[in-house]
């Protein structure tokens, strides 16, 4: 059984700029560089049949380049936050992706997500915050703006949970036109 999601890469640039403002939170269990990505769809755990139809649906997806433009930061899970994330500029063209990637998901049998698609690159984990402190971290960045960058194709990853948290790798990569 592999546990998959499919995202896209964020580039070196844009890593060193979310790096430079991971702090300032106690207890955050900040991401490293490596698990730095846009979730477009997260799969769960499948067996080698499921992978390989899901590759197929995710290599069926046509669709063009883009400019993504991070921008802002927020919080999961309102007056309790367990996740702070780096935002995106409203962007048509990373939704279109996004709603093709979750059809290609539903042809490959599996169930449609039902949860509002919130595009985002999580910087850090969250247990028992200081919630004054999380809010004067979202006040601090609110006007983050690393720089833009080209979209030219999206990744299937596979995650392995660790006690140091999760490992991912690209299990292969898909061009946009």
């Amino acid at each position: 059984m592999q546990r998959l999601f499919v995202a896209l890469s964020i580039p070196d640039t844009v890593a060193r700029a979310m790096a430079l403002i991971q702090n300032g939170v106690p207890g955050a269990r900040w991401q490293t560089r490596e698990q730095l990505h846009l979730t477009l769809r997260f799969i769960g755990e499948v067996d080698g049949r499921d992978a390989a139809m899901i590759d197929d649906a995710l290599a069926g997806i046509e669709a063009t380049r883009f400019v993504l433009e991070p921008h802002g930061v927020g919080q999961f899970g309102n007056k309790n936050p367990h996740a702070l994330w780096a935002g995106v500029r409203p962007n048509e063209a990373l939704l279109h992706l996004q709603r093709k990637v979750e059809t290609a998901m539903q042809r490959a049998g599996r169930e449609p997500d039902r949860s509002k698609y919130v595009p985002h690159i999580t910087l850090a984990r969250l247990t028992r915050p200081n919630v004054g402190r999380v809010m004067d971290y979202l006040a601090d960045h609110a006007l983050f703006t690393p720089p833009p960058f080209a979209v030219d194709g999206f990744i299937l990853y596979s995650s392995a949970l660790t006690s140091d948290g999760s490992i991912y790798r690209a299990e292969r990569g898909y061009p946009l036109r």
